[in-house]
């Protein structure tokens, strides 16, 4: 068995900006992402964990950084935020006034279409998390790990594996450095066990 806590990274200028889709943008941590970071530190402080890994963009990179003590971290671009595609840099509200329906058919069937128009679909997101976790299951048997990602690739990938449709991510709320627990069995099946909490 495999468990995992799972992470969204700390508060971004985007997050704080009227939550501008954020994606590939490599943007750092505000203040308050900082200290969000920190304060799940203390929360983790006495749990062992026995490897950290980590998206590539650096508003995860440095979340990952905090709470481990620059330990171990490893860095797999599979982990990467989803391609918005024409939504980068721009909010819902922005978005939506250009051309709702690119929001529509995402939110109806995000298995087929792409995100903001040129990005990725859903599936093309799940497909590689799911290749993430296949590997480290196999890696890390009997093991903890902590995984520092991305709302829509963290949300994604839990409709995904508890069955849900891809069109009811936004079901979750997973808010900057809450913590996410569940286990995966020798099967892959999730056993949910906390989620966006500040505790373990």
């Amino acid at each position: 068995m495999l468990k995992v806590i799972l992470l969204r990274h700390g508060q971004t200028a985007y997050n704080a900006a009227d939550n501008k889709y954020c994606g590939r943008t490599d943007v750092g941590l505000t203040e308050k992402g900082i200290q969000q970071a920190e304060a799940v530190a203390k929360i983790l402080s006495n749990t062992t964990i026995d490897a950290v890994y980590t998206s590539p963009l650096q508003r995860a990179k440095i979340t990952a950084s905090i709470i481990s003590e620059n330990k171990n971290i490893i860095t797999d671009e599979r982990l990467i935020e989803a391609d918005w595609g024409l939504w980068e840099g721009k909010t819902k509200a922005d978005f939506n006034k250009e051309n709702p329906m690119l929001w529509t058919h995402w939110i109806s069937n995000p298995e087929v279409y792409r995100a903001g128009g040129t990005g990725e679909t859903g599936s093309d997101i799940v497909k590689r998390a799911n290749a993430f976790y296949d590997e480290i299951l196999d890696r890390h048997n009997g093991q903890l790990v902590l995984v520092v990602a991305h709302n829509g690739i963290n949300r994604l990938f839990l409709a995904s594996k508890l069955g849900m449709p891809l069109s009811h991510y936004r079901r979750f709320d997973l808010e900057n450095s809450a913590i996410t627990y569940f286990e995966l069995d020798s099967e892959n099946i999730i056993t949910l066990r906390k989620l966006n909490t500040l505790s373990l």
